[in-house]
Parts: C-alpha cells; sequence; structure tokens
C-alpha cells in the first residue's frame, strides 16, 4: 500500500469544508488512520480473525465501508480460501478505485461495489464487518442499517463493529477526548491540524455511547453483544447471531 504522510491539515484553512473521502484522502489515508486511531493495527487483524473463526463455507464475508480494503485483505490472510466470497462495499469513487489495486494479489474472490452500504443488498452473510463506518451513516438510519445486517447473517454469524465512541459522563468524555489529542501530538500532529480536523469532522463523523450501541444490536436481534478491544474513546465489539 501507498504510505503516504498525512499532511491535509497541515496547513491554515481559512475555510474548512466538511470531510470527505475524497481523492486527496485517499492519498494518504493509510498514515492518517494509523496516526489518528489508537489500536487501528490491532482491530483490523483481529477482524481477520474473528472472520477466520465464524466465516461459514459457501457463504459471504462484507467489508462495509471497505476503504482501502485492510479489513478484506485481514479476511482473506485468515480463509485463505476460494469457498468464500468478501464483498467490500464503499460510496467513495477514490476509495474503490485505490482499493483495487490493493486486492490484486487475494487468496479469496473479493468483490467490490461502489455504493450507499445503506443501499447494500446483502445476503447469505457469515460475517460483516463495519470498522469506522457507522459513525458517518446518518443517525436517523442506523438502526434500519443494523437490523438489515442482522436479518442477512446466517445463523452463528458475527457482526465487527468498530466505533469512535461517546461517554455519559461529562469528565470520563474530556479525559479520552484529550488523551486521544495526546495520541496524535505524540504521532507528530500538530495542534492546528489536530483543531482543523476536528472542525472538518465536526457534524460528519457522529459518536454514540456503547451502551446505545448494545442496545440497539440486542434490539436488532443479536444474541451476544460484547466490547472485545478499547483504547480511549475507540472501541470494537462482536455480536454474535
Amino acid at each position: 500500500m501507498d504510505h503516504k504522510r498525512d499532511t491535509y491539515y497541515a496547513d491554515k484553512h481559512e475555510r474548512l469544508d466538511r470531510f470527505a473521502f475524497n481523492e486527496q484522502v485517499v492519498d494518504v489515508f493509510p498514515d492518517m488512520i494509523q496516526r489518528s486511531v489508537p489500536g487501528y493495527a490491532t482491530i483490523i487483524a483481529m477482524t481477520g480473525v474473528i472472520a477466520g473463526r465464524y466465516a461459514q463455507a459457501g457463504s459471504h464475508c462484507y467489508d462495509l465501508g471497505c476503504s482501502l480494503g485492510a479489513s478484506s485483505l485481514a479476511m482473506d490472510r485468515e480463509l485463505a480460501s476460494r469457498e468464500f466470497q468478501i464483498i467490500g462495499v464503499d460510496n467513495s469513487p477514490a476509495m474503490i478505485e485505490r482499493c483495487r489495486s490493493h486486492i490484486g494479489k487475494a487468496q479469496c474472490d473479493i468483490a467490490l461495489r461502489c455504493e450507499s452500504i445503506e443501499d447494500t443488498d446483502i445476503r447469505n452473510a457469515s460475517v460483516v464487518v463495519l470498522n469506522f463506518t457507522l459513525q458517518f451513516v446518518p443517525a436517523p438510519a442506523r438502526d434500519a442499517l443494523i437490523r438489515k445486517i442482522a436479518d442477512a447473517l446466517l445463523p452463528g454469524g458475527v457482526l465487527v463493529l468498530s466505533e469512535k465512541i461517546q461517554f455519559d459522563d461529562p469528565h470520563l468524555q474530556q479525559l479520552n477526548t484529550d488523551l486521544h489529542h495526546a495520541f496524535k501530538r505524540a504521532n507528530g500532529y500538530s495542534e492546528m491540524e489536530v483543531a482543523q480536523k476536528r472542525s472538518a469532522l465536526e457534524n460528519v463523523l457522529v459518536p454514540e455511547t456503547l451502551a446505545k450501541h448494545k442496545q440497539r444490536l440486542h434490539g436488532a436481534g443479536f444474541s451476544s453483544v460484547d466490547v472485545w478491544f478499547q483504547c480511549f474513546n475507540f472501541a470494537s465489539m462482536v455480536a454474535i447471531k
């Protein structure tokens, strides 16, 4: 994969546009997400391991909001068989175009779709991955999306859901926000870069509490739901049908 240094917000912007997964972001995305999301490499690697545990032969494994295909390739490494089809979905044409060049050596059949995950037809699924994707879906549409995923999963199937989260306790919210910003500064981002990206993401990335996520997942019909990884205000959950 390309690993260009993320300097997207290094210069002062007089007017910050809403954050979008455009060609400029795609060029620096691997560096951006590694330096912005604590535990990202662990989450991606273990997404593959979880898929290896729950994928059922002859079924489909979905990577919803696949970006450059990191989760799809992690699943591919663990499944290593043509018995599975991995389907990556993203609504960014720039992401999908670049992703095609990253999946060329995959061992499984990886199909890519450039469309909204809200419109994606999900069927015969044993694994569905939503890594840092639901937070970009409009809040009123989230319940229906999770319900659609639950309905499409085979019995015993798994959903991996990774998100930036909020805290009900104001002190914990501030603490984890500050720790996240310190994490970014430790990875070389300036105060201006941290502030400008935060402003651009406001009202685009809308996080929720873990309690809200668990309530939605149980309400959609998942029998077992829990957090398997958390660092600061980022968490990953597994939901078993």
